[in-house]
């Protein structure tokens, strides 16, 4: 059966990309990112309307990605070093360089559902630096946030001879491939 509702966010991972000249990327193991808080990533695009014979004769979609925040307790270390361009001085103090350029990466992550959990994956991603904030300790701890604003984009996948920016499992997914998915990143090989 399938899922009724989602809710939940975890096993947040991410995968740095290397994008060759053809437009297709290879990723290295997805590393973990604890601390789910929340996702929200809005679709990006412009619906265009051509008019002819006094009505829209025809109508063109764009699919320009994804764009949004990505928001978790602390941000780890190595996503700092690995993804924002961060680096470690001689007496392990955490530099930021200003001159850092983006990293791209795939961003993996698990909404949980009534009958079974949809695990995702955007393909080609870079993210925005953390905002530094915090507030001072009042009668309860209240913890603090990182949030992050990521825009995802696609690649080449040469299998496919197609540009591919997102996938998600179904109820209908190998187990293979479900259960391997924060191993490594999905990569479909055909299509239907």
């Amino acid at each position: 059966m399938a899922n009724k509702i989602k809710y939940g966010l975890k096993s947040v991972y991410y995968a740095v990309a290397t994008i060759a000249n053809d437009g297709t990327a290879t990723y290295t193991t997805p590393v973990a990112i604890p601390g789910a808080v929340s996702l929200s990533l809005a679709a990006q695009g412009e619906t265009t309307p051509f008019y002819a014979d006094n009505i829209a004769y025809y109508t063109s979609v764009t699919n320009s990605g994804y764009e949004g925040d990505l928001e978790v307790a602390r941000l780890p270390e190595a996503f700092l070093k690995d993804v924002l361009g961060n680096y470690q001085d001689a007496n392990s103090v955490l530099v930021e360089d200003l001159n850092a350029e983006p990293v791209h990466f795939a961003l993996m992550f698990q909404f949980e559902g009534d009958e079974h959990a949809t695990r995702h994956v955007f393909y080609n991603c870079v993210a925005t630096r953390p905002d530094t904030e915090s507030s001072t300790k009042e009668a309860n701890i209240t913890p603090g946030t990182e949030r992050v604003t990521i825009t995802a984009t696609s690649i080449y996948n040469s299998a496919l001879a197609k540009d591919i920016v997102k996938a998600k499992t179904q109820e209908s997914t190998q187990v293979e491939a479900y259960n391997t998915w924060f191993t490594s990143v999905y990569i479909p090989t055909s299509g239907a």
